[in-house]
């Protein structure tokens, strides 16, 4: 069973709907969790917030917050997975959980910051966070690295 399917599994044992919010990853995270027969019965939805102002009007990331730190930054990945729970939400109920991904790719950096450097944000019934990577690679490597990564940390938290 790939790592996907175990998390559509666990969502779905805990009745739990999901919303993913994208940046860097463009759609693939949406993706791989779709490629997973029976995902239709948790995963709600995704938006690929990939331009800076759209994670804002789209998900309710906070506009000073990006004008002062730019898209790649621990808190906006935080309000991304909060906001994309609202910007999924079926008959005025939220997702139950929020994820997503911002950082990166390259091949260049317009702000300076390393490329590989990935936030991928959490949002559960329990709270939001983030969780900073930095991965090496080329930037089809980084995408798939960052796919793998906010998988296995959604795994994660519902372990804990």
């Amino acid at each position: 069973m790939s790592r996907a399917a175990e998390l559509v599994a666990a969502l779905t044992r805990r009745g739990w709907t999901l919303g993913i919010a994208e940046s860097l990853t463009g759609g693939g995270l949406t993706s791989e969790i779709v490629s997973v027969p029976g995902a239709s019965a948790t995963l709600l939805g995704g938006v690929v917030a990939y331009a800076t102002p759209v994670k804002g009007s789209m998900l309710g990331v906070d506009t000073a917050l990006l004008n002062e730190y730019g898209p790649v930054h621990p808190m906006v990945a935080a309000q991304m997975a909060t906001g994309v729970r609202t910007a999924v939400a079926v008959d005025g109920r939220p997702a139950d959980v929020g994820l997503s991904t911002t950082g990166i790719a390259g091949p260049d950096s317009p702000d300076g910051q390393v490329v590989g450097t990935v936030h991928i944000g959490i949002a559960t019934p329990s709270g939001d966070r983030a969780i900073a990577f930095l991965f090496e690679g080329d930037r089809a490597s980084i995408r798939a690295q960052t796919v793998d990564a906010a998988i296995e940390a959604l795994l994660a938290e519902m372990r804990e």
